[in-house]
């Protein structure tokens, strides 16, 4: 799958449309906890908290992220863009 072909599934797109960070609408979908997430993609549980928070989207933790729950790396970076400059 191309990267730029990705589309976020429909209960990803409300969440978000709802206010929730991508990270955590990815995060519940797939069923993480904070700690879950954390050792996956080689962070810190407060690394993630903050990013959640909207602190921090720091791409290379976003495409760390994306990897360890199997979307294309860009995935979070993309929505993330468009949110900022919505």
């Amino acid at each position: 799958m191309n990267n730029s072909d990705y589309t976020l599934p429909e209960a990803i797109s409300t969440a978000l449309a709802n206010g929730t960070n991508i990270v955590r609408a990815f995060r519940e979908q797939f069923g993480y906890s904070v700690e879950d997430l954390a050792v996956a993609c080689g962070l810190t549980t407060l690394e993630i908290e903050t990013i959640e928070s909207g602190q921090n989207s720091d791409p290379s933790k976003l495409e760390r992220i994306a990897h360890a729950l199997g979307l294309p790396n860009n995935a979070m970076i993309l929505e993330e863009t468009k949110r900022l400059s919505a």
